[in-house]
């Protein structure tokens, strides 16, 4: 008797090794699954922005990466709020600072930073969260981080399936330009985004899922792949018990069953092995940090 709906995931075209350097963004379950490369032993660079959760935010993002277009004090991202407070649209609140140049400093230290890594990176794993985007009304900007501003500043927008596709269409190829080794890994967050209701959530997401699946179709698997996140979520831990106390992030052992899964589809049991000896480490140093 089957008591549960298994997601049948295929070995993975290419493998990942501790020699690999990847580079993970995305919504805050790529921080989940970064935390988890990152304890193993692997090299990693995670959300070097901030959590970004839909897809034309981090297509942005990424091609400020390859053009290293720099912030300046007329940079249409940044803004001072009601406090004095520089923020940028595009980042997340830990660069906000009280000084506009110390913000633009740091933003370009970071996007330097990532641009490099990702020159040098083996693997890029994208978590897209929602197909739900926010832009200024005054002037049309995209916004990834609203920085607790009053709603009345944004207009609501919902990308489509040939928005999102037609942008990484386009984009993928300029990210091979500049690092012909990199593989790029998609991957549906399985967190629920509840503020525009369970029901529009349900749509955004497929409207992700459909979008990755026409990219693959277009790109070749070779060079791109998708692991499902998103499907283990829904139907294999489909269990309330499966989720955090806000009945909206996957649990800690939700989580490490889908690192589970991930492992078994891109890492060989050698490579498995050596995780979990670098886990043991890890979590001795923590120890060790405890005692001091």
């Amino acid at each position: 008797m089957e008591l549960q709906t298994t997601v049948d995931i295929p070995k993975g075209k290419f493998c990942i090794g501790h020699d690999d350097k990847i580079m993970l963004l995305g919504s805050c379950f790529a921080d989940e699954i970064g935390k988890k490369l990152t304890q193993c032993g692997f090299q990693t660079l995670v959300n070097p922005f901030g959590t970004i959760y839909n897809p034309a935010s981090l297509a942005a993002i990424l091609l400020r990466c390859i053009s290293l277009s720099p912030y300046s004090p007329t940079s249409r991202e940044l803004f001072a709020d009601a406090d004095g407070t520089w923020h940028s649209w595009m980042h997340h609140s830990r660069f906000s600072s009280r000084e506009q140049s110390e913000l633009i400093e740091a933003l370009n230290d970071r996007t330097n930073e990532a641009s490099e890594f990702l020159k040098g990176a083996d693997v890029l794993i994208v978590t897209l969260g929602t197909a739900i985007i926010y832009r200024l009304k005054e002037s049309g900007l995209l916004v990834s981080n609203c920085h607790k501003q009053p709603d009345s500043m944004f207009r609501r927008e919902r990308l489509t399936v040939y928005d999102i596709v037609d942008q990484w269409r386009m984009l993928l190829p300029l990210l091979r330009s500049v690092n012909p080794r990199l593989k790029v890994i998609f991957t549906v967050s399985p967190i629920r985004h509840k503020r525009d209701g369970l029901h529009i959530n349900q749509i955004s997401k497929g409207i992700l899922l459909q979008a990755v699946d026409e990219l693959l179709a277009i790109v070749g698997e070779e060079e791109c792949a998708y692991f499902p996140s998103y499907e283990l979520m829904m139907d294999e831990l489909r269990d309330y018990r499966f989720y955090a106390d806000d009945m909206i992030h996957p649990s800690p052992i939700a989580v490490e069953y889908i690192w589970q899964r991930f492992q078994n589809t891109y890492m060989t049991p050698a490579t498995q092995q050596e995780c979990l000896a670098a886990l043991k480490e890890w979590k001795r140093s923590q120890h060790r940090e405890i005692i001091r």
